[in-house]
């Protein structure tokens, strides 16, 4: 069975349609989607492309659709709120029915012997980093039954032995934290995986979303306008992940 999973998209749909067009991506038995299509910009245009695709579609729920989900009833956020204005943003162009639909999808899913998440089996929002020890990856995916478990939410790739279970980090199609702008993505052909990038105009992509009025400069800028060094931003994820214990 070949396997195209594409993780953490974020709306920007130029980078979709490039990982699309990329002739290795070609006529996969089916996709994952791994959650964190949205909050983006052009999350309308975004989910479009990928409800055109004319093979199974399987769906995993990131922090980002559950986020949106909440943002449909929420108060309007503060100004140093950014995920929530972003979520807020995403949910008013969706709509509630499509929000909450999404908010609804599976935390985790099991397809040809591969398990499925964004983050972690257990957590959407749980930070494993290049930088992660052993130990917090044994912990953490303890007790889970599958020879590979695939996961996004870090926008970097990675690919570990972790007992006898191997972990692979996708990377992000949409915000690759990975200096170069390129879309990153996963292929996985009957079993074995491959980790992938396809280059683009990333950033004109980004000048487009934040012309667009997307928010998130920081992370558009950061990943596709003038990317940072990869190592500088899984710093800053692992100190993050010490701030919320």
């Amino acid at each position: 069975m070949r396997i195209l999973a594409l993780y953490d998209i974020h709306g920007n749909a130029d980078a979709l349609a490039a990982v699309l067009a990329d002739p290795r991506a070609a006529a996969p038995d089916a996709v994952v989607v791994g959650g964190d299509v949205v909050p983006g910009p052009f999350a309308d245009a975004t989910l479009a492309l990928l409800g055109r695709l004319n093979m199974p579609v399987h769906w995993v729920r990131g922090n980002g659709e559950r986020e949106v989900a909440a943002a449909v009833r929420g108060a309007e956020p503060d100004e140093d709120d950014m995920a929530r204005r972003c979520a807020v943003i995403s949910a008013a162009e969706l709509g509630a029915e499509r929000s909450h639909e999404l908010g609804e999808l599976p935390l985790t899913l099991e397809l040809d012997g591969v398990l499925f998440c964004h983050a972690t089996p257990r957590s959407d929002e749980r930070i494993m980093t290049r930088l992660s020890p052993a130990e917090r990856f044994a912990d953490e995916l303890s007790g889970i039954d599958a020879a590979l478990v695939v996961a996004g939410h870090t926008h970097q790739q990675d690919d570990r032995a972790v007992g006898d279970l191997r972990f692979l980090n996708a990377g992000s199609v949409g915000l690759p934290y990975e200096g170069d702008g390129a879309a990153r993505w996963l292929w996985i052909a009957d079993g074995k995986p491959e980790l992938l990038s396809t280059a683009y105009d990333a950033a004109a992509a980004g000048r487009r979303m934040l012309d667009a009025g997307w928010p998130d400069e920081q992370s558009v800028g950061a990943a596709l306008v003038d990317p940072v060094e990869p190592m500088v931003i899984t710093r800053i994820f692992e100190e993050r992940r010490r701030e919320l214990g």
